[in-house]
């Protein structure tokens, strides 16, 4: 009986744009209330209740009365309420329990979200967080259409739905030249001849116009407008028999973006359709041609647009959770099919949707010969992905690799073609465009464009060596924009910010790899975020003079820096409780006044210059940061050789240490 807030839809409870903003609510149900008035000129038409998505357990009321109840986050479903409506003013309630369980047991699809958001998890959205929208439409009306491209047959397999049995004819146009029409009857699925086919690719992303109308007497009754493509996708074998990825019937490399679609403000709703617009033109910009939609599935808009700009998509059925194979229970297990067959058929006559990946590195996964043999039957003209990294069961049409940073693959099968569907990860903080201070990436925390570019590049150079040496179909990068804590992204959360240099990213993205400019803001004494530099270390008590110019550290190892575990980009292992540096390096005469080091530390830190204690520092960070050096530091240093030492002391969780000299801010 009593509302405490308005909120505006369709943005989620969690998220600012919504108005409310604040945190789940688990163990409660969120209720929608409002009043509508149905337009005079729709009498004598039946009235559609369109729910586009509501998250997660949800159920309807229209004047008191309940129309209908749906249980699952991703999908549409909808109700005829043409018997509870009124004259003049109406009223809906709409109620969602979205409960986040990521139990092994009774586990929820629900991707990504959680109530306790870090690491690779995120906010949750809870509620209506996609359009909830009425359609007038007749008594005898299209309920559905199927369209299937043959481009072998050239032709257009579909197949009409209807409230009741009833002849109906199409008509395809290009532009809107009319090029083929036939009848048919609902139900049953009629093929359309499309002769010389102008085909649909992301060079090319062409769509033919379909008219479709339901004939009553020889009369047109309800109408409806769609687009269709010609396109294939299968597999095939190169020119050295392996097998490979086709796109009509050729094989083209896809070099994808991992894509999350999360949104600072609306969370899983992008602000505006030109923001929705802008990620996929973006990543096309970038020089990707595919985007692997990861652990969500987007409103019917965002497919709209990667078909309309060209883009392949491969598309998650979003994660369950529990071990691989875990002990679901079999209401659980049928819940994710229900969910993942209401997915298939709603979004099958997206053209752009290539391959479906029916689980994620065990998250939840289940019966996977059942699953994968199933979305074969309910769809044979796309892709299967069984299992996109770690646990792989031999079914389906692709092996998918996940290696981080990477990239990596298995050879191709006869029969199934070899991806990486996840690599790379570089990891870059921009201050001001951050969610929180949380930090997860791979690999060290990089602090300028240039580092970016290079690392980029170099993990292009090797995805195009493993597309020619190993057979490699595709390679799928980590990621298009930061989410939240996670700062992997080519561009901040908030899309404000491209990191690398555009130009070189696309060219590497298209198998060129250009010159890089100089660096612009090159290290005195370069660290990890450039390349591995070698140190002598010890992880032994060495002598008092351990830092002094003329010690002998002959019996210390040599190792490459960072030196650490679980912590930031290592590259030699470090797991005791302290750990001492040296490393001799020569600097230039004119060096700056002002000098700073460039430390990541976990946890304390003291460093030395040519043995004059230099800075210090304490606790632990998550990136590198500048530490100044102190007068007596600043003085010691000289050009020439130089001996750094450094000493670090770790007490609990991961740990690591990597120190370079930079000029000052």
């Amino acid at each position: 009986a009593d509302y405490t807030g308005k909120i505006l839809v369709p943005f989620c409870y969690e998220s600012a744009l919504s108005g409310v903003g604040k945190p789940s609510i688990p163990n409660q149900r969120l209720w929608y209330h409002r009043t509508f008035t149905v337009p005079a000129a729709w009498k004598g038409q039946r009235v559609i209740l369109h729910c586009d998505a509501v998250n997660y357990d949800s159920a309807v009321w229209v004047n008191g009365q309940q129309v209908g109840a749906h249980r699952g986050g991703y999908c549409a479903f909808e109700f005829d309420i043409t018997g509870q409506l009124k004259p003049g003013e109406n009223e809906i309630v709409v109620s969602a329990w979205n409960p986040l369980r990521s139990d092994e047991a009774d586990a929820q699809v629900l991707g990504k979200q959680r109530v306790h958001p870090g690491g690779i998890f995120y906010t949750s959205a809870t509620g209506i967080w996609q359009t909830l929208w009425l359609e007038p439409v007749p008594a005898a009306h299209i309920t559905n259409v199927r369209l299937t491209p043959d481009l072998d047959a050239e032709a257009l397999r579909l197949t009409v739905q209807a409230s009741a049995d009833a002849k109906f004819k199409v008509t395809a146009l290009d532009g809107t030249k009319e090029i083929a029409s036939a009848t048919g009857t609902t139900g049953q699925e009629l093929n359309l001849p499309i002769p010389h086919p102008h085909l649909w690719s992301p060079a090319d992303p062409h769509l033919y116009n379909l008219k479709i109308e339901l004939l009553a007497d020889g009369k047109t009754g309800d109408e409806v407008g769609s687009y269709f493509a010609m396109r294939k996708i299968s597999l095939g074998k190169d020119e050295q028999g392996r097998t490979r990825i086709f796109l009509n019937n050729k094989f083209l490399f896809e070099v994808g973006t991992l894509d999350q679609g999360y949104w600072p403000d609306g969370i899983y709703t992008a602000p505006t359709d030109e923001a929705l617009r802008y990620d996929i033109e973006i990543t096309k910009k970038l020089g990707f041609n595919l985007i692997r939609k990861h652990a969500k599935v987007e409103p019917p808009r965002w497919y709209y647009w990667t078909d309309k700009l060209g883009m392949l998509v491969w598309q998650d059925m979003p994660q369950m959770f529990g071990g691989h194979n875990g002990a679901l229970t079999d209401g659980a297990k049928r819940q994710f099919e229900t969910e993942w067959r209401e997915e298939l058929a709603e979004f099958h006559n997206h053209p752009s949707i290539v391959v479906w990946t029916t689980f994620n590195e065990g998250w939840g996964q289940h019966d996977t010969a059942k699953i994968v043999a199933l979305t074969k039957q309910l769809d044979p003209s796309r892709l299967v992905n069984n299992a996109s990294g770690w646990t792989d069961e031999n079914v389906g049409d692709i092996h998918d690799t996940h290696d981080y940073p990477g990239p990596g693959c298995k050879p191709p099968e006869a029969h199934r073609a070899s991806v990486n569907g996840e690599f790379g990860g570089v990891t870059m903080s921009v201050p001001g465009h951050r969610w929180n201070d949380q930090v997860m990436g791979y690999g060290a925390v990089l602090q300028d464009s240039w580092l970016v570019t290079k690392r980029y590049q170099a993990l292009l150079k090797n995805v195009y060596k493993l597309r020619d040496e190993r057979g490699m179909s595709a390679a799928v990068y980590t990621q298009i924009t930061d989410v939240e804590q996670e700062i992997n992204g080519l561009l901040t959360y908030d899309r404000a910010v491209i990191k690398p240099d555009v130009a070189i990213i696309t060219a590497a993205n298209e198998g060129k790899f250009l010159p890089l400019p100089p660096n612009p803001n090159p290290p005195i004494m370069a660290d990890a975020q450039d390349e591995p530099q070698s140190w002598q270390y010890t992880t032994s008590q060495p002598a008092d003079d351990w830092m002094q110019p003329d010690f002998s550290a002959g019996d210390w190892k040599n190792g490459q820096s960072g030196f650490g575990h679980e912590v930031g980009s290592v590259h030699t292992g470090w797991t005791t409780s302290d750990i001492w540096l040296r490393r001799a390096v020569d600097l230039p005469d004119d060096l700056p006044t002002k000098l700073a080091f460039d430390v990541f530390h976990d946890e304390d830190a003291e460093i030395y210059v040519n043995g004059v204690l230099a800075a210090t520092t304490k606790g632990y960070n998550t990136s590198y940061e500048q530490i100044p050096l102190n007068e007596a530091g600043r003085a010691a240093l000289k050009s020439g050789k130089n001996i750094i030492a450094v000493h670090c002391h770790q007490t609990t969780g991961g740990q690591y240490i990597d120190v370079g000299i930079v000029k000052a801010k």
